[in-house]
């Protein structure tokens, strides 16, 4: 499995690709995909960075795990691929969107759409086993992505990151707040926002908002 993203990444993330526990994280994705069935797909698992290239991303969203179930996950943390039904926590975030923006509920989850706008769709881990939520923590990845926020936060102005849910709050840490803004929620999934935690929070019209004062291009959610 040969590191494909995309360059302009490569190069900012190019000493995280040197380091030891790279390394090591490469070779146990690389014997996991041989021995199990793990998604999402190879050629997808840097996806979010390939439709969001470093100089355009203006906003990060931060989730945990990929899904786990047959042909959901496609390397966009929330997002699904065309035609699969809507997980929970992305029916949530639609309705709150539909709510808050008045757009309407769309019929695909692939969240490609926002990806190309500038919209980074992180996971915490980018890889996981079938049916094992969890399966690929604590192996190296979160040492990578705690290390493309904190390279967002250095070399990036402006940039909204929203942190739902308690996991995701955790990342508050490593962003500069004197560069960056910061909104924070509970998380969509049915647990929290049925308590209240995640329905109200119009982080997307906030978002625009934001986006607007900086001169920025707002996002079609």
């Amino acid at each position: 499995m040969s590191v494909t993203i995309d360059p302009s990444w490569k190069r900012q993330l190019g000493q995280e690709f040197q380091k030891p526990y790279f390394a090591n994280l490469i070779a146990f994705v690389k014997q996991e995909y041989k021995t199990s069935r793990c998604y999402p797909k190879g050629r997808d698992i840097f996806a979010a960075f390939d439709h969001c290239p470093f100089y355009d991303t203006k906003v990060v969203i931060i989730g945990q795990d990929p899904y786990h179930g047959p042909d959901q996950a496609n390397g966009l943390c929330f997002s699904v691929k065309d035609g699969i039904p809507h997980p929970p926590s992305l029916i949530n975030i639609f309705k709150e969107i539909k709510v808050d923006t008045g757009t309407p509920y769309p019929n695909s989850g692939n969240l490609e759409r926002w990806a190309s706008q500038g919209v980074l769709l992180l996971n915490a881990t980018l890889t996981v086993r079938a049916h094992q939520a969890g399966s690929h923590q604590n192996k190296g990845w979160e040492s990578f992505t705690d290390a493309v926020i904190q390279t967002i936060s250095h070399h990036l102005e402006g940039v909204v990151f929203l942190l739902w849910g308690g996991f995701a709050k955790k990342k508050a840490s490593l962003i500069d707040t004197t560069k960056h803004h910061i909104l924070t929620s509970g998380h969509p999934s049915p647990l929290s926002a049925n308590r209240g935690l995640w329905f109200g929070n119009q982080h997307f019209s906030k978002t625009n908002m934001l986006l607007a004062k900086m001169g920025k291009p707002l996002i079609t959610w």
